[in-house]
């Protein structure tokens, strides 16, 4: 993405197929009966997203291992409860719907042969691509969203904010600092912190006993960052009260490692991918042969109107 001038727009992408999936019903299929709703509802999103907030730039960031090593070895219970197959020379196998994952090769392809460039790093998640491209960004970036981990990367004055999907992507939730302020009492450098001492069992995280997320508001608030909270447990005139002080000196080894865990990378290898917004297809014969095969419609139309426009 060198020399990008303009509005990036990220998209968390299986955040939102999952999302298409969920929210659009299975009986739109393709002429041979394989459901397509994920493939049709995720166009769908992209073209409203692009519709609405007209990014310069936008890029698909895919999981190439949604699982990985690293965090699993520094936190065995890291989305263990969603392990379909355990794979020791890959990434793990990840519990999905039957009919979702078929689906998801036909999404790559459609995203390549329109042109919207698309990211996925060997050992890394999307959260770890987004933090990426968002650390390398100049100028503004929306960053669209289901997870809440994301949070973490708002930042007014970069212009970098979280879209989060409320209801399909036409109800957004947009996710700045004044919002974080006053749903969590955190800025978008303290939600990273929040996390990991509440805990996520999504994410299998198991926090600190005892903090919740007021709690650990509370202590943020008070202490400013975890660094400062543990320092507070050594200062025995520190506000904490004795079972806080217990239960944090007791967690010290999970939150020695969970920062690592919890925070999404900012130093990815990117590969070097043109990243502006597709006006015309990359593959057009391509595009025409994947339309008809999976019958994608008035969803792929509407995406390549709006983004010639």
């Amino acid at each position: 993405m060198r020399g990008v001038t303009g509005r990036l727009m990220l998209l968390d992408t299986a955040s939102l197929y999952f999302r298409a999936y969920f929210g659009v019903p299975d009986s739109v299929k393709a002429p041979d009966g394989t459901p397509v709703n994920a493939v049709r509802g995720l166009l769908d999103f992209i073209e409203r997203l692009v519709r609405d907030h007209r990014p310069d730039h936008l890029v698909a960031c895919m999981d190439a291992d949604w699982r990985p090593h690293w965090r699993v070895e520094l936190i065995p219970s890291y989305k263990a409860h969603r392990v379909a197959e355990e794979h020791a020379a890959g990434p793990d196998e990840e519990e999905v719907p039957d009919t979702l994952s078929p689906q998801v090769p036909v999404i790559e392809a459609v995203l390549d042969a329109v042109g919207i460039a698309r990211v996925g790093v060997a050992d890394y998640e999307a959260d770890d691509v987004i933090g990426t491209f968002t650390a390398r960004a100049k100028d503004p970036v929306d960053i669209v969203t289901g997870d809440r981990d994301l949070y973490q990367l708002v930042d007014d004055a970069r212009g970098v904010r979280v879209l989060y999907p409320l209801k399909g992507v036409g109800t957004l939730q947009l996710t700045d600092e004044a919002w974080l302020r006053g749903k969590y009492g955190v800025d978008g450098s303290g939600y990273a912190d929040l996390a990991l001492l509440r805990g996520d069992p999504s994410d299998g995280l198991p926090g600190v006993p005892g903090i919740g997320e007021k709690t650990a508001a509370k202590l943020l608030a008070e202490f400013g960052d975890l660094a400062g909270i543990l320092a507070a447990v050594e200062d025995r005139g520190s506000t904490l009260t004795p079972t806080q002080r217990r239960r944090l000196d007791e967690a010290r080894p999970y939150l020695a490692v969970a920062p690592k865990v919890v925070r999404v990378a900012h130093d990815v290898p990117l590969p070097d991918v043109t990243t502006a917004v597709p006006r015309t297809p990359r593959d057009p014969a391509e595009l025409e042969a994947l339309a008809a095969r999976w019958g994608l419609g008035g969803s792929l139309e509407r995406l390549l109107t709006t983004l010639a426009e």
